[in-house]
C-alpha cells in the first residue's frame, strides 16, 4: 500500500475510536490495531519515514487495503483488538499474541461465596464481572469492596454439615476483623448473602454508597491529622470516579446474542451483523441484498437474519433487531430494545452500517476512476500494438544464467495493467545444455502454455518476450506447436532502443516514449528480469554450497544434503569433530569429510 493509495482513501477513514486491520491481497489479516482516533493513527503510518521501524515499513508495503470497525470508546477498542488478535493471530502483531487474558472479579458459586481476581472464566455458574483492562483500577474497586464488607478468603468447603461438626477453626483473618467467622457459625448464611447482593450492585457500577463511604472516611482521617491515609483514600476516590465498570464489547449480563441492523439504499439493502458470544463481540459481517419490488424491509431483514445465522453457525437464543420480525427458528426470541446494553449494541451496529455504506459508495467511485484509468491504458496499448482485443491479461518471460550455469527463467503476469504477483512462476531449465537463450525460451513457453491448456486455465491476450527477434522466434515455435498462434499475440522488446518486434516482421516499431502502454511493457520487462535474477541468485547459492561438499571424493549429493540439513552450513560441517560426523554419516564417509577439511593436520 503506497502513500498514493493512502491519500485516495484519506477522506474515507473515520475519526472515531475503533480498530483498524491491514489486509493483504489474499484477504489475510496482517495487523490489527486500536485507536482513539482511527484517522490520526493511520496517518502516522504514512508520515515521515526516516524514523519508522522496519516492521512498520514492511507492513505498509505488504498491505493491500484497510478495514475499520467503529466502537464507543478506547477501552472497547482495546477489548475488540484483543479478541481479533487471538482469533486471527496476525503476523505483524506482537504484544497481544500470547494467551494472556484480562482480569475479572469472580463471585464464586458456593455457600458463603468468595470474591477474588481471576484471568480464567469457568462456566460453573459463578458470576464474573469484567473484564478490567487495568488491574490497578480493578484492585481499587476490590479493595473498597473488602473495606465495605468483611468476606472470607479461605477455600474451605463451608457446607452446613461441616460447620455443624465443627470441622474448622477461625484463622488470623477473623482475629484482625477481616472476616466474621462463617466457618464456625458466627455469621449466618442469610446475612452473608445480603452482603453479596450489595457487592454485586457495587461491582456493576452503583458507586454512590462507595463514594459516600470514602468521603466520610477521608474527612475522618483528616480530622485525626492522618493526612497520608486521607490522601490515599482521595486518590482511590478519583480513580473510582474515572472508572467504568461496564464495557460495550464485553458485557457482564449478556451471554450469547445476535444483533442486526438494516439500511435501505436505492435498489439495495444492507444488513450488519454483530455476533456476541459469552459477552464478547467476536465477529461482524455486512451483506448486500438486491431489493425486489415485492419485498418489504421486514422481509429483507428476515432473510438476512436466517442467512447470517446459518453462515456463522449461531445458536444464540436471542436476537436484537430494529423492528419486529417473524423469527423462523423455534425457541429464538426477537427483541426490539428501547434502552440498556442491548439498545447500545443495536446503536453500535447501526453506526457501523452507516459508515460501511458511506465507505462502500466512496470505494465504488474510486474503483470506477481506477477502472477508467486501467481501461485507458489498455485501449492505448491495443491501439499501439494494433490488437483486436484489450490485453487484460499479459505475461512476460525472461531467462537468466551466468556462463551457462544454473539456467532459469521467469514468467510474470499483469492483469488490468497491474502486477498479479500470486500468478508469477519460476522455471528451472530442464532440457537445454549450456547457455542457449533461444532453446531455453522455447522450453519454458511450451511448458507454461501446455499446462494452462491441459488445466483449462485462461490464456493471456498478449505475451511479451524480453529480447529481440531470436527469442521471439523461439517462443513462437512453442506457441505454434500448441496451436495458439491465432489466440495470443507475441511481441519482443529489445533493451537498447526499446524496439517492439512482431513475429514475421523484420522491421520493429517504436512506441512514443511518453506512451502509457510503453511504460507498462517496460514495467513487465523489468519485473520479469528482477524475478529471474532473484531466482537465479538463490539457485546459484544453493548449488555452490552443495558443490563444496560434493567436491569431496566419495561424497555424493545425498550425503551432502544430509550434512547441510543437520548442521546448516559448510562452515559448521567443517567445525564438527570426527565422532560427530561418523555418528551421522558412518565411519567411512565421516573420515572422508573430516580428512578433507583437516588434511593439513
Amino acid at each position: 500500500m503506497t502513500t498514493k493509495d493512502y491519500k485516495e482513501i484519506l477522506d474515507k477513514i473515520p475519526t472515531e475510536p475503533g480498530i483498524y486491520k491491514y489486509v493483504d491481497e489474499e484477504g489475510t489479516i496482517l495487523y490489527v490495531g486500536k485507536a482513539k482516533n482511527i484517522k490520526k493513527r493511520i496517518s502516522s503510518y504514512f508520515g515521515v519515514k526516516k524514523n519508522q521501524h522496519f516492521k512498520t515499513r514492511s507492513l505498509v508495503r505488504n498491505a493491500h487495503h484497510l478495514e475499520f470497525t467503529i466502537v464507543d470508546s478506547e477501552q472497547d477498542a482495546l477489548l475488540l483488538e484483543n479478541t481479533l488478535i487471538k482469533k486471527y493471530l496476525p503476523r505483524y502483531n506482537v504484544n497481544l499474541k500470547d494467551a494472556k487474558s484480562y482480569t475479572y472479579i469472580c463471585i464464586k458459586k458456593e455457600r458463603f461465596p468468595r470474591v477474588f481476581f481471576t484471568r480464567k472464566v469457568i462456566r460453573d455458574g459463578s458470576l464474573y464481572l469484567g473484564p478490567y483492562t487495568s488491574k490497578f483500577r480493578a484492585r481499587i474497586l476490590l479493595d473498597i469492596v473488602k473495606k465495605l464488607f468483611t468476606l472470607r478468603t479461605c477455600n474451605y468447603k463451608l457446607s452446613e454439615e461441616n460447620i455443624q461438626n465443627e470441622k474448622f477453626k477461625v484463622c488470623l483473618e477473623y482475629h484482625i476483623k477481616n472476616c466474621k467467622g462463617p466457618c464456625v457459625g458466627l455469621e449466618s448464611q442469610s446475612d452473608y448473602d445480603n452482603k453479596i447482593s450489595q457487592i454485586k450492585n457495587v461491582l456493576k457500577g452503583n458507586f454512590k454508597p462507595v463514594k459516600e463511604y470514602l468521603e466520610s472516611m477521608m474527612l475522618l482521617y483528616a480530622d485525626r491529622m492522618e493526612f497520608e491515609k486521607a490522601q490515599e483514600l482521595q486518590l482511590k476516590l478519583e480513580e473510582l470516579k474515572n472508572y467504568q465498570a461496564k464495557s460495550m464489547v464485553m458485557s457482564n449480563t449478556i451471554e450469547d446474542l445476535d444483533v442486526f441492523a438494516i439500511m435501505d439504499e436505492d435498489e439495495k439493502a444492507y444488513v450488519t451483523y454483530l455476533k456476541i458470544v459469552n459477552g464478547a463481540l467476536i465477529n461482524t459481517d455486512t451483506i448486500e441484498l438486491e431489493k425486489n419490488l415485492t419485498l418489504l424491509q421486514k422481509d429483507l431483514l428476515q432473510f438476512a437474519v436466517d442467512n447470517l445465522r446459518t453462515k456463522f453457525n449461531s445458536v444464540a437464543p436471542e436476537i436484537v433487531v430494529p423492528f419486529e420480525i417473524d423469527v423462523i427458528e423455534e425457541k429464538v426470541k426477537a427483541l426490539v430494545p428501547q434502552r440498556g446494553e442491548k439498545k447500545k449494541l443495536l446503536d453500535l451496529a447501526e453506526k457501523n452500517l452507516k459508515y460501511y455504506v458511506l465507505q462502500m459508495k466512496k470505494d465504488k467511485a474510486s474503483r470506477i476512476t481506477k477502472q477508467t484509468s486501467a481501461e485507458r491504458i489498455l485501449n492505448t496499448m491495443k491501439k499501439d500494438l494494433q490488437m483486436d482485443v484489450l490485453p487484460y491479461h499479459i505475461e512476460c518471460f525472461d531467462n537468466s544464467n551466468i556462463q551457462g550455469t544454473n539456467p532459469v527463467a521467469s514468467c510474470v503476469v499483469f492483469k488490468n495493467a497491474k502486477p498479479s504477483k500470486k500468478d508469477y512462476r519460476k522455471f528451472n531449465i530442464k532440457t537445454v545444455v549450456g547457455p542457449d537463450d533461444f532453446a531455453s525460451m522455447e522450453e519454458v513457453v511450451h511448458r507454461r502454455y501446455r499446462r494452462l491448456v491441459e488445466e483449462g486455465e485462461s490464456l493471456p491476450q498478449l505475451i511479451v518476450i524480453d529480447g529481440g527477434k531470436g527469442q521471439l522466434n523461439s517462443a513462437m515455435k512453442s506457441i505454434k506447436l500448441l496451436g495458439l498462434e491465432e489466440k495470443i499475440l507475441l511481441i519482443g522488446i529489445a533493451k537498447r532502443l526499446e524496439e517492439i518486434y512482431f513475429y514475421g516482421d523484420p522491421i520493429p516499431i517504436y512506441i512514443n516514449k511518453k506512451s502509457e502502454s510503453l511504460k507498462v511493457i517496460q514495467h513487465l520487462r523489468n519485473e520479469a528480469h528482477r524475478f529471474a535474477i532473484s531466482f537465479h541468485r538463490d539457485q546459484r547459492s544453493k548449488n555452490m554450497i552443495q558443490s563444496t561438499l560434493t567436491d569431496i571424493p566419495g561424497i555424493g549429493e545425498k550425503i551432502a544434503n544430509k550434512l547441510l540439513t543437520e548442521f546448516g552450513s559448510v562452515t559448521k560441517v567443517r567445525d564438527q569433530s570426527l565422532e560427530s560426523l561418523t555418528q551421522l554419516i558412518g565411519n567411512s564417509n565421516g573420515k572422508k569429510v573430516f580428512n578433507y577439511f583437516h588434511h593439513s593436520d
